[in-house]
C-alpha cells in the first residue's frame, strides 16, 4: 500500500474538515466529470476554495501513491542519482514534492510552480507541517506550464497529470521545455489508453534529445507496442479513508491508481533485461510473464515453470511492474 505520510494525511484532514461533505462531494461530481471529458482545459479547473479543496482530498491520495511508485522505480535503477533540487511544474497542491521528498533524502530545494492561487495556498498549509524540510521549505510560484518562459531548471524535473490538459499541438513543445535544462524528467499521466499515448509520445521526445530513459522501459529503442493495440501502464494500490471513500462514493478501503509514466535523464542508468507490464498470470505449477525486453522486444506469456526451482519462486512473488533476468 502507498500510504501518504502522517503528517500530510493529517494535514488534509483538518483542511477538508473546514468544509461541509455535501460541498465537496459536489464538487467531485464536477471535477471528475470535467477529468472524464479528457479536453484540454481553456481556462483554470479549481475555480473555489471548495474545488481546490475537493480535489486535494480526491486526487491527492492517488497522485501522491502513482507519483511516489514512478519515482521509486527510477532511484532504484539509478542509485548514483542523488537530486537536490526539484522543480514541480503544474504541481496543485504538491502532491510530487512530496513524494520526491519520500523517495531522495538528498533534495534541499523544491519549487512548485502553479497557476491556481488557492491550490498554492492550500499546497503552504498542507507543507507548513511536514517533518521533511524539502517539503516544508518549498517555494511556491504562481506560474503557467509556458514554453516561452524561461526552462526550469533543477536536478529534477515533474509533470504529473498535466499532458492531458494542455492542447495537443502544444505538447511536444512543453516536453522538450521540461527537460531543457533538466537533470532528469519525470511525467506521470493517467494509466488509460490517451494517457499511454501521450506518454509514449513524451517518451520519443525526450530519447531524441538526448535522453536515457530510467523507468520504466528497460531500453531506449521505440516502444514495441502497437499504436491502438494495447498499452504500458501500472498500478499502485492506497488505502482510502472514511472521508475518502463517502467523495469517491466507494466501498473498497483501498483503491488501484493507474497511471502511465517515462522517467528520463542525462545519464544511462541501471535497467533490468524486462519489464513485467501485466500482472503475472499464477498457474499450478507455473507463472506466464507478460515482458518488454531489451532485446526482443514484447515476449507475452512466458511460462516460468516449478522445474526451474529458484526462478519459479522469484516468478511467483513478482509483481507488476517489476524487473525480470532474461535468460
Amino acid at each position: 500500500m502507498a500510504v501518504l505520510p502522517d503528517d500530510l494525511s493529517s494535514a488534509l484532514d483538518d483542511e477538508l474538515a473546514r468544509h461541509p461533505v455535501a460541498r465537496l462531494t459536489q464538487s467531485v461530481d464536477r471535477l471528475s466529470a470535467r477529468y472524464r471529458q479528457g479536453d484540454a482545459a481553456a481556462s483554470p479547473i479549481l475555480s473555489s476554495d471548495v474545488d481546490v479543496a475537493a480535489y486535494a482530498g480526491y486526487r491527492m491520495p492517488a497522485t501522491y501513491a502513482a507519483v511516489h511508485a514512478a519515482l521509486a522505480e527510477a532511484a532504484s535503477r539509478a542509485p548514483g542519482f542523488e537530486p537536490r533540487t526539484q522543480i514541480d511544474v503544474g504541481g496543485g497542491t504538491g502532491a510530487a514534492v512530496w513524494a520526491a521528498a519520500g523517495v531522495w533524502p538528498s533534495l534541499a530545494k523544491c519549487t512548485v510552480l502553479e497557476q491556481v492561487a488557492g491550490a498554492i495556498g492550500l499546497g503552504k498549509r498542507l507543507a507548513a507541517g511536514a517533518g521533511l524540510p524539502a517539503v516544508r521549505d518549498a517555494e511556491w510560484r504562481r506560474g503557467l506550464v509556458d514554453p516561452a518562459a524561461p526552462a526550469p531548471e533543477a536536478d529534477l524535473v515533474t509533470l504529473s497529470y498535466v499532458l492531458g490538459e494542455l492542447p495537443d499541438a502544444t505538447r511536444a513543445g512543453v516536453v522538450r521545455w521540461l527537460a531543457a535544462k533538466a537533470g532528469a524528467v519525470a511525467l506521470i499521466e493517467p494509466g488509460t489508453p490517451a494517457g499511454y499515448e501521450r506518454i509514449r509520445a513524451a517518451r520519443a521526445e525526450l530519447i531524441d534529445l538526448g535522453l536515457h530513459v530510467v523507468a520504466p522501459c528497460p531500453h531506449d529503442a521505440a516502444c514495441p507496442i502497437a499504436p491502438g493495440q494495447d498499452w504500458c501502464h501500472f498500478a499502485a494500490r492506497l488505502p482510502r479513508s472514511g472521508l475518502h471513500r463517502r467523495l469517491k462514493a466507494g466501498t473498497l478501503g483501498f483503491e488501484d491508481e493507474k497511471f502511465a509514466y517515462v522517467v528520463a535523464s542525462r545519464t544511462a542508468p541501471e535497467r533490468p533485461d524486462a519489464r513485467i507490464i501485466r500482472h503475472p498470470k499464477k498457474h499450478k505449477g507455473w507463472v506466464a510473464l507478460d515482458l518488454c525486453t531489451a532485446s526482443e522486444g514484447l515476449k507475452p506469456a512466458v511460462a516460468v515453470s516449478k522445474k526451474q526451482g529458484q526462478r519459479y519462486r522469484a516468478a511467483r512473488d513478482a509483481e507488476w511492474g517489476d524487473g525480470w533476468p532474461v535468460d
